[in-house]
């Protein structure tokens, strides 16, 4: 039975969220592996991890867009809920900065991913559709604010992680930037967010800076780069997440299949990595109700 609470949200939701945003307290830091499918979601449950994530860019892929918003918010909203109804564990959904053209459509746009049963959210403040543009970090912040309000009325503690993209700007200057990564980190922060994700690959002695000069819980993105997770704990970090990492690396080993065959005729990395036939669909019973 269905247990549900007001509004017609259930009460298995609100735990759900208010676990999620405690793991951010933890004393070793909430590693997120970033799902784009339901069987991604099904396996990275089954080994152990205690909530998952979405990446933007790998659901945007699978259904043949570039990352960026070129996916319309009724697409990605439509895997993100298969996603969040086949786990038992939180998701929170890469949502880029949106999907909207005002504040009210992307309020809007939030409150159904709500109801699809995710309990945190991961919101940009680069501007949709155009390239390497941040968001006013007032009227970024005006959004979160709104967002954080939604969630409230709605009696769900969504878990709010404020992506910063200042480190990625045209701007040369590494003291510059980071001075802007701070002030937008406590503006976002005093409207409602509840982890600042700077976006990123960063080496370990950026990192610890980061944790330094941002006031809550910090989440850094896997790179070629990234310490190991001991490592992290030790220089403060929160989050760690993946991104379209692990969706990257299985385009990897595809391209290597199909070069092998079609050039060598063989098929070892075909052999070596494939995962039974019986061990695959098993992820895949009927799905579990949020």
């Amino acid at each position: 039975m269905r247990n549900v609470g007001l509004g017609g949200l259930e009460l298995e939701q609100r735990e759900k969220a208010r676990l999620f945003r405690e793991m951010h307290y933890a004393p070793q830091p909430l590693c997120l592996p970033n799902a784009w499918d339901v069987i991604t979601a099904r396996i990275f449950a089954s080994v152990g991890f205690p909530a998952i994530a979405t990446t933007s860019a790998g659901i945007a892929a699978t259904l043949g867009y570039p990352d960026g918003e070129k996916i319309s918010c009724a697409e990605m909203l439509a895997v993100v809920r298969r996603i969040a109804n086949s786990v038992n564990i939180p998701v929170t959904a890469d949502i880029e900065s949106g999907y909207g053209t005002t504040l009210r459509e992307t309020v809007d746009n939030v409150e159904q991913f709500i109801e699809s049963g995710i309990v945190g959210i991961n919101i940009e403040d680069s501007i949709r559709g155009v390239s390497g543009r941040q968001e006013d970090p007032l009227l970024q912040a005006e959004k979160i604010a709104a967002i954080r309000e939604l969630a409230v009325r709605l009696d769900i503690p969504l878990v709010i992680n404020a992506r910063v993209d200042t480190l990625q700007s045209g701007v040369t200057d590494i003291e510059e930037r980071l001075h802007e990564t701070f002030y937008r980190a406590d503006v976002y922060r005093a409207a409602g967010a509840d982890c600042i994700y700077v976006f990123g690959e960063h080496e370990h002695g950026l990192i610890g800076r980061l944790v330094r000069g941002i006031s809550g819980p910090l989440n850094i993105l896997v790179g070629r780069d990234t310490p190991s997770i001991r490592e992290l704990a030790d220089l403060g970090v929160a989050r760690v997440s993946l991104g379209p990492g692990v969706m990257r690396a299985s385009m990897g080993l595809v391209k290597r299949v199909a070069d092998e065959l079609i050039h060598e005729g063989t098929y070892e990395y075909l052999r070596n990595a494939t995962m039974s036939y019986h061990e695959m669909f098993g992820y895949l019973g009927p799905a579990r109700q949020v």
